[in-house]
């Protein structure tokens, strides 16, 4: 999915969270029969959230009052109220935040309710250890996922493009992006959105590399010559009209529905397997999906199974084995299983996923699928981010991006920029 925080936006954020570090033992709301719940999504997500807290109630007695809010509204509204001391019993949690967070204690650790509330014995391995910081348990994954392709077959069809494969490649890319030119379909559909704004492609692109983002000791991976190659390969498929033109890309303001797909301004965009089902509630086209283009024929190992997002318990609940028991039965409840599908990625425990894969329609299907059948495009799960890589994607990858597009860096100087800013805030944290 095609996400956007501005550099204010996460400041706000990030300065609340610095707050609530800083002023060590906050105050916790008082110990109550209800759990409060906060999460990022759309409306799709919230109809399946709150179907499975009104299943834990009937069963269970006690009330789940819920909340969502879009991605680049969600991370200030929790770090303010983190730095308040009334942060949600449970929030959504993601993998690049949870060291953050984990760290500043504005998340508890699970693991003493780990056998008891929390039933984890079939929970999958590498899902359980992507919630951990420094070995202890501080969330617990909603579903495994990969970055994926999402793209509209009704288009392709429409420019004469061939449904695409997971063996295509950056050159199959402008192929595809030439074809598009010259059917010059539904007023100019471009084939892409500008992936130099995607820190998950670009992490992809390094990773086929050989490279990545950052160390396991929350260093840059990569150099300036990586940085200006990236934003001089999207320079030239701009400038061929391959994809969209900065002007168009700067419509997207973080929903869904303002995204390069949706507003059909690109065949298609860079986002994360389980989001197909929710970008299809809101298109009449049938979508596809497929791995990021390859760096070169035969060349994998960019995608990994990554938690697509955790719930965690906040540090300063009242209410820590309760919201506990409220994980547990979200990721294990058959019935919840059956609700939720797989909007959040494939369910990480067996028994989960044999509920779930009969009932899925054909795109949660694709889905299942496509994270099932990697192949070689599957690496390691890298280590979690520095804190501080929020900001170096909202205020740096994004930024530059956006300043290469309209013509007011050059990819020379953007790739400078983006490796001695990236040091800095870095450094800074």
């Amino acid at each position: 999915m095609t996400i956007r925080i501005d550099r204010r936006q996460f400041l706000m954020g990030s300065t609340a969270l610095v707050a609530a570090g800083a002023a060590g033992v906050v105050p916790a709301w008082a110990q109550s029969d209800s759990l409060r719940l906060l999460f990022w999504g759309g409306q799709a997500r919230a109809d399946r959230t709150y179907g499975v807290t009104d299943l834990y109630t009937k069963a269970n007695g006690t009330a789940v009052e819920g909340e969502f809010l879009a991605w680049n509204d969600y991370w200030p509204k929790l770090a303010t109220q983190t730095a308040g001391g009334n942060a949600p019993d449970v929030v959504q949690m993601d993998y690049r935040y949870i060291v953050e967070y984990a760290k500043r204690n504005a998340i508890a650790p699970l693991d003493e309710f780990v056998g008891g509330a929390l039933k984890l014995d079939t929970f999958d391995a590498d899902q359980l250890e992507g919630g951990k910081v420094d070995g202890k348990l501080y969330g617990i994954s909603l579903g495994a996922n990969s970055v994926a392709m999402i793209y509209n077959l009704a288009a392709f069809e429409e420019a004469g493009v061939a449904p695409l494969t997971n063996a295509w490649t950056y050159d199959d890319l402008m192929a595809v992006g030439e074809a598009f030119k010259a059917a010059n379909i539904r007023g100019g559909m471009k084939a892409i959105m500008d992936g130099s704004y995607s820190e998950p492609m670009l992490q992809n692109w390094l990773r086929q590399k050989g490279k990545d983002l950052y160390t396991a000791d929350g260093k840059l991976a990569f150099d300036e010559a990586d940085a200006v190659e990236w934003y001089t390969m999207w320079a030239k498929f701009r400038d061929a009209g391959y994809c969209v033109s900065a002007e168009d890309q700067a419509l997207d303001t973080g929903p869904l529905e303002t995204t390069m797909l949706v507003l059909g301004k690109a065949a298609m965009i860079p986002s994360n397997s389980n989001q197909l089902v929710a970008f299809q509630t809101l298109m009449q086209d049938k979508l596809g999906m497929n791995g990021f283009p390859r760096v070169a024929a035969g060349v994998g190992g960019g995608h990994y199974r990554k938690p697509s997002m955790f719930f965690s318990v906040g540090g300063t609940s009242a209410n820590k084995e309760k919201a506990a028991e409220f994980l547990n039965f979200f990721i294990s409840d058959p019935e919840a299983a059956k609700i939720l599908g797989v909007e959040r990625g494939i369910p990480c425990i067996p028994a989960t996923r044999d509920a779930v894969a009969p009932t899925l329609d054909e795109q949660s299907q694709v889905a299942l699928n496509f994270v099932s059948s990697l192949g070689d495009l599957l690496g390691a799960l890298p280590p979690p981010p520095p804190a501080s890589a929020g900001e170096i994607d909202a205020s740096l990858i994004r930024t530059l991006g956006q300043e290469v597009g309209f013509g007011a860096k050059t990819p020379e100087q953007a790739g400078a920029e983006l490796i001695s800013g990236a040091n800095d805030i870095l450094s800074r944290a």
